[in-house]
């Protein structure tokens, strides 16, 4: 059976409201998150994929989960760069931040990558950024777990630091990349009616729950992951059912194995509220040029 070329879950209560501006001046945004990308085969994936999506959804806003781009643990200076040029609004990491030291300077240039906004004030990196397209500005904080994570602070009591500091943005997302699904759903809970998207990342499995809650706020428990879903979790599954299998230290590999995109795409109309969350699951497209 043929793959689907794309699919669409949770979506919102009401339909994407229509391409005008408002009364208020704020004219509607489409918001495309990308779960974390996955070694080289998730950056090639990406990239491959941009330009397919741009075309089917038009987003106003381009924002990717960037911290296992780099063999799968971190990013780098290039890679960041890459993934900016390719027309990344603006990059979220998580708790491999600081796996590659030459990250390190870069995290405090004037660049819309953003690390946990709960992790220590000394460490490089700050937790939140504003990017603006057509004159709609869009706040992005990062947030780490804290049960099973090691993350410096509480993330519910730094995320109201970093909300203080996006008073200007007509619109936030919040990446939580957390472990434990309790924190994720509490953090939705948390901040509905207050941000745009809270959205879980992290564990590389997208979640069923997609949906705007109560207040506006649209929430998934977790994207999912853009890399092999060939692998376990993007490892190579040998070495992955190895390691659960000899209970002894084993060298992860990144999988080349069936590749995908996962992601969602919020349609929003109204200051910080959603009107829809759309899960986007597609295969990776046939690259133009041969790799080989």
């Amino acid at each position: 059976m043929a793959e689907p070329q794309a699919s669409a879950g949770g979506q919102a209560a009401a339909a994407a409201a229509p391409d005008e501006v408002r009364g208020d001046g704020l004219a509607p945004a489409r918001i495309l998150f990308v779960g974390d990308v996955v070694g080289g085969l998730g950056r090639r994936t990406l990239l491959d994929s941009l330009p397919v999506l741009r075309e089917r959804y038009e987003p106003t806003f381009v924002v990717v989960n960037g911290e296992n781009a780099a063999g799968g643990l971190g990013i780098t200076p290039k890679i960041a760069d890459q993934m900016f040029a390719a027309g990344v609004d603006a990059i979220t990491l998580g708790n491999h931040t600081f796996h590659r030291r030459e990250i390190y300077p870069y995290l405090n240039d004037d660049k819309p990558i953003v690390r946990p906004a709960n992790f220590l004030r000394s460490q490089p990196g700050r937790g939140a950024v504003i990017v603006e397209h057509d004159g709609v500005r869009l706040g992005v904080v990062n947030l780490s777990g804290n049960l099973y994570l090691r993350a410096g602070r509480s993330a519910f009591t730094e995320v109201e630091v970093a909300l203080g500091e996006l008073k200007e943005a007509d619109h936030v997302i919040v990446d939580m990349h957390a472990e434990a699904t309790s924190e994720k759903v509490a953090m939705g809970w948390h901040l509905d009616g207050r941000v745009t998207a809270v959205l879980g990342t992290h564990t590389h499995v997208p979640t069923a729950d997609a949906r705007v809650l109560p207040g506006g706020t649209a929430y998934i428990t977790d994207v999912g992951m853009t890399g092999p879903r060939g692998g376990v979790i993007g490892v190579k599954r040998e070495l992955a059912i190895e390691a659960l299998v000899t209970q002894m230290p084993i060298r992860f590999e990144t999988s080349e194995e069936d590749p995908w995109l996962m992601g969602v795409l919020i349609r929003c109309s109204a200051r910080r509220r959603a009107d829809s969350i759309e899960q986007v699951l597609m295969p990776r497209p046939a690259p133009a040029v041969s790799e080989r």
